[in-house]
């Protein structure tokens, strides 16, 4: 469970709250069905027309990386680095055969069975270095969605503020009505903006930044790797790794 993002959600929510309430507002007078209607709806339908079945409900598959991102020990995989090129030195490529069965991680444990299978080098390198550009490039679509949401949002926030005013304008004559189109009408851009600040693009870049953190991780796997399969030393490979720590 990531504390940060409860804590940041929290933080965000409570300094609205308070800030609004310590003036004498009501904090229910912030809920407005109608106005969250247009915004919430209308910035899913744009995004759903913009994208992919495929990529948007990938996109919503993801959502659980906010709270409880997939977790990538750095040092953990350079150890593990290490101990399978000790191995390969003693015993050849056949003994990773069973650590690459136990491997859950599935770019791991495909680069282990190419190892295992004897695969020339530059081969090697290619199908890795192929496999980890599709997974960026996937998920980064994907975050995308998040990122247009954002974007989209503000807009249909000022969009719900015109209809409000609309139907402000339309019921002039009865001052009950006329004072709910008004409260829609800024509610709505309340509800645009405060999504788009507060929700979309925040998750975006969360997910893009455990997207990179990921990459980096099966980067300094490739990496190693191509390094065991070159038949470097492997105190040489651990040193080489030892860079990937920073991005810990």
């Amino acid at each position: 469970m990531d504390r940060l993002s409860i804590a940041g959600l929290f933080v965000a929510v409570l300094a609205i709250y308070l800030g609004f309430t310590l003036d004498g507002g009501s904090i229910t007078a912030l809920f407005e069905l109608p106005a969250f209607l247009i915004v919430f709806g209308g910035t899913v339908g744009a995004v759903m027309l913009q994208s992919s079945s495929s990529q948007f409900f990938h996109a919503l598959s993801l959502l659980k990386w906010v709270f409880s991102p997939p977790k990538y020990n750095i040092e953990q995989g350079i150890d593990n680095i290490v101990l399978w090129a000790e191995k390969a030195r003693e015993s050849g490529y056949l003994v990773l055969e069973d650590i690459a069965l136990d491997e859950e991680e599935p770019f791991t444990q495909k680069g282990l069975n190419l190892l295992v299978d004897g695969v020339e080098l530059e081969n090697l390198r290619v199908s890795l270095e192929l496999d980890l550009d599709i997974f960026r490039e996937h998920n980064l679509r994907s975050a995308n969605v998040f990122e247009s949401m954002g974007g989209y949002s503000p807009t249909i926030g000022i969009l719900g503020a015109v209809l409000g005013l609309i139907h402000a304008m339309s019921n002039l004559t009865e001052p009950s009505l006329l004072g709910q189109g008004i409260a829609t009408a800024f509610i709505a851009t309340i509800y645009g903006v405060g999504f788009a600040n507060l929700i979309y693009i925040p998750i975006a870049n969360k997910i893009r930044a455990i997207i990179h953190q990921q990459t980096m991780y099966r980067e300094m796997i490739s990496e190693g790797l191509t390094s065991i399969a070159q038949g470097e030393n492997p105190h040489a490979i651990e040193n080489k790794l030892s860079a990937f720590r920073l991005v810990q």
